[in-house]
């Protein structure tokens, strides 16, 4: 029997090529977004069973839906990748823009892990990855200050939960994928350009197979965004944080 992933923010970007590498992989899939042609577009074009599951996740109600929808299903792979971001200075950027974020970066992403890693445990296996962002490993990003603190809120919600299920002796793996920039529409909804080269998606989301694979946490894609997050633990705070603030800023000017 073909195992069974879920994957949301389904409809293009990283979401679309974890589809497309799962069902390589032989995965039947659940593709869940809000853009209902986009995901059955994608979904005619996999060699696999690809359901679509439209849904607006920034919603607690339709969070909720999801779960139930799942209840009676094996799910041997979550994909918790549904986020946006926006560049800005902090007093200029919309504030429901901001809480909507918020509602699916950290809301989103905490209910469906909570929910997700209940039903593995119950089941006795499973694995669970949110997406999270070079931004979480950071102290702080000026001009993206709402992006950056959804995304710390994914890295230390992963980080504690997994070092729990591990001194439980869990079967569950939890893990939280950070990229840096990646070559998606994430640019044009956060209204930004990339002030640094930007990795595929399809590098990206094999780094990602190949950290589940390995367990691992925390999964860097890219020997240079690796190293660079390690470096960044060594500088201090004062001095790292201004560092951030001028390669925001170069988003903004370009």
């Amino acid at each position: 029997m073909p195992q069974f992933a879920v994957i949301t923010g389904a409809s293009s970007g990283i979401g679309a090529e974890f589809a497309r590498q799962l069902a390589a992989r032989g995965y039947d899939l659940l593709l869940v977004a809000r853009r209902a042609d986009r995901m059955q577009a994608l979904a005619d074009t996999l060699p696999v069973r690809c359901e679509i599951f439209p849904a607006d996740l920034t919603r607690r109600e339709e969070c909720d839906r999801l779960v139930q929808a799942l209840q009676d299903r094996k799910v041997d792979l979550f994909i918790n990748n549904a986020g946006f971001g926006e560049c800005g200075a902090f007093l200029q950027t919309d504030l429901d823009r901001e809480l909507q974020m918020m509602d699916l970066n950290v809301g989103a992403v905490h209910i469906l892990t909570k929910k997700m890693v209940e039903k593995m445990e119950h089941q006795g296996s499973g694995a669970l990855l949110n997406v999270g962002s070079s931004a979480g490993l950071l102290p702080a990003g000026p001009w993206m200050a709402t992006y950056y603190a959804t995304k710390s809120y994914v890295v230390s919600l992963t980080s504690g939960v997994a070092a729990e299920l591990k001194a439980a002796g869990s079967p569950v793996y939890l893990g939280c994928l950070c990229p840096g920039p990646v070559d998606t529409e994430f640019n044009a909804v956060a209204h930004v350009r990339f002030a640094l080269p930007g990795l595929s998606a399809r590098r990206c989301v094999t780094a990602a197979l190949a950290g589940i694979r390995r367990r691992k946490t925390i999964i860097v894609p890219g020997r240079g965004m690796a190293a660079a997050m390690a470096l960044s633990r060594l500088v201090p705070r004062r001095m790292l944080i201004p560092i951030v603030a001028h390669q925001q800023r170069r988003k903004l000017e370009r």
